[in-house]
């Protein structure tokens, strides 16, 4: 039976704070993470999700064909799930690794271009995206045309993703205090490889978010950092420290070895407590979902959303003293050298 923070309550249309959970990650449909994207399982995926109560999925252009097999899958389950049952979430302004267009013509055009692919005539939330490769102003003007497809009800949220804590929380404050009138507090942000086992920042930034900037939801991605916390090969693009890489290598192994864990599966759990959980329990001594988070995941298959799913019901069953016990260690072993350690990511500010 799914858990019931899985299940929507109220009829559509739904709000930002009504997306479940976990979030269905469209990152892994692209030839960066896949040799064969167009045959994935998108479309049973997606259908197994939302039957689940998984109703949410992020995309983005930068993503590859992600797009459109995401959109190439939802119009094949129409008739199951219209448009109205679910979140899409995408992004705009990054183009290609190097190649970034925050003009306010180029954005509007981007989002256009995502109706298209998505076969939608309307995005749940924009982001632009990975704010910090731009400058702050680029940042500023980029948004006030997000604003202007909010009001023109194109788009129905907007907000900023990036990888480094610190910046994304200046832009959010940014927004609500110097632009009050033009943009106003972000409805989203979403951070990645911040909320992790290895590094924690985007946990002890969340209530100032939340507080601060007026935030309305904060969006944990790449929990498992990019394939870092995982016992096979990182990917080779990851910008991460060799040494960084090698000492979670060396954890890894010994996680496997000596415990029989899959470090993945741990880091998993980890993520889904700190992001998800208060410290309040229910009738049935079960966590509480706090609301105010959301972590994105990348599944490939069928068999990978299962576990996801599991995961998050094991974590909030709240009988996983044992895994507490090697957070610890595994957070030991990281050391201070490499707990929240950080890699350059963007131009500087």
């Amino acid at each position: 039976m799914p858990s019931k923070d899985f299940t929507l309550t109220k009829n559509p249309p739904y709000d930002l704070t009504d997306i479940p959970p976990l979030v269905i990650g469209g990152a892994v449909f692209n030839t960066q993470y896949s040799e064969d994207p167009e045959s994935m399982p998108i479309r049973d995926i997606l259908r197994v999700a939302f039957s689940k109560g998984l109703v949410a999925l992020d995309t983005s252009p930068y993503y590859g064909k992600s797009e459109e097999l995401i959109g190439n899958a939802l119009s094949q389950i129409s008739d199951e799930w219209p448009r109205e049952k679910y979140f899409i979430c995408t992004k705009a302004g990054r183009i290609r690794l190097n190649d970034f267009d925050y003009s306010r013509d180029l954005v509007r055009k981007s989002v256009l271009r995502s109706l298209q692919r998505l076969r939608t005539s309307y995005l749940d939330l924009v982001y632009l995206h990975d704010i910090e490769f731009v400058s702050e102003q680029q940042t500023y003007e980029a948004l006030k045309e997000l604003v202007a497809l909010k009001k023109e009800g194109v788009i129905r949220n907007f907000g900023v993703t990036g990888y480094p804590v610190d910046y994304l929380l200046k832009i959010a404050m940014g927004s609500k205090n110097e632009y009050a009138g033009e943009i106003g507090p972000l409805d989203a942000i979403l951070s990645y490889s911040n909320g992790c086992l290895q590094n924690t920042k985007l946990f002890e930034a969340h209530d100032r978010f939340m507080m601060e900037a007026g935030v309305r939801k904060v969006f944990n991605g790449s929990i498992l950092s990019m394939s870092l916390l995982r016992s096979g090969k990182t990917h080779d693009f990851h910008p991460a420290p060799l040494a960084l890489k090698g000492t979670c290598d060396q954890i890894s192994q010994r996680l496997l070895e000596q415990d029989q864990v899959e470090l993945a599966e741990l880091a998993t759990k980890y993520a889904i407590e700190k992001s998800l959980f208060t410290s309040k329990t229910d009738e049935e001594n079960r966590l509480v979902w706090n609301k105010a988070c959301s972590v994105v995941l990348g599944v490939s298959s069928v068999e990978e959303l299962t576990s996801a799913i599991q995961g998050y019901e094991h974590v909030q069953a709240n009988n996983n003293s044992n895994d507490h016990q090697l957070y610890e260690r595994v957070q030991r072993e990281l050391g201070p050298e490499h707990l929240n350690e950080t890699w350059p990511s963007g131009i500087d500010h």
